[in-house]
């Protein structure tokens, strides 16, 4: 498929709203669209830097460095794709520095995750992030992983700081990226989780459970 075709494909994020979801008009991968209660403004394509992403390393990270990654997210949004994915397991915040010296912040969105649970690791994590990244405020922010049905239990300190950060303007909007169906369910029946990351792939390659 060309690269153009492919953008046109209207590809849509699972977060979206079931009203952009349901809507009869056609739907493009560079379509802006608010995303959320807070209405984050994101293209419906998002530009993922996560393939088999642990350790502080992706497939992206490790095979196209910073300068190929730079370039990747330049293309995308030359060709209108504004929503830039990212995580601290990933190691990709270096790569989105270097791709913001090219293009200007607030024409895009950043979304990264963080493994933290307590107030203090929240803390320290903003602030590292927003170093990293060279940014002073992220659009999204996802508790990375969530496996346990019993997450919010687990997260209560680094929730209340994403709160706090939210009102500051240091964050536009939170949730989560959940890797069980349990902790899907869990996030789906808690009023924090204002944006959720759902994986899925139908081929059940890389996922954590059988994609029925």
């Amino acid at each position: 498929m060309k690269r153009r075709d492919f953008l046109k494909a209207g590809l849509v994020s699972a977060a979206l709203p079931y009203p952009a979801l349901s809507a009869a008009t056609t739907k493009r991968a560079n379509d802006v669209v608010a995303l959320g209660p807070t209405g984050v403004k994101v293209t419906r394509l998002a530009m993922g830097t996560g393939t088999s992403g642990f350790g502080g390393s992706s497939n992206q990270t490790r095979q196209l460095g910073v300068r190929g990654i730079a370039d990747l997210f330049q293309f995308g949004f030359d060709e209108g794709v504004r929503f830039w994915d990212s995580a601290d397991q990933y190691g990709s915040h270096p790569h989105l520095k270097a791709a913001l010296e090219r293009v200007p912040r607030e024409k895009v969105a950043i979304l990264s995750k963080t493994h933290a649970s307590t107030e203090a690791e929240m803390r320290a994590d903003l602030d590292r992030f927003r170093k990293e990244i060279g940014t002073d405020y992220l659009d999204i922010v996802l508790l990375h992983a969530m496996m346990d049905p019993n997450w919010p239990a687990k997260k209560q300190g680094a929730m209340a700081v994403l709160s706090e950060a939210q009102q500051k303007g240091i964050v536009k909007t939170h949730g989560t990226s959940c890797h069980t169906i349990g902790a899907l369910r869990t996030a789906a029946r808690t009023p924090w989780v204002e944006v959720d990351l759902a994986r899925i792939n139908a081929h059940g390659i890389l996922m954590d459970a059988d994609p029925a």
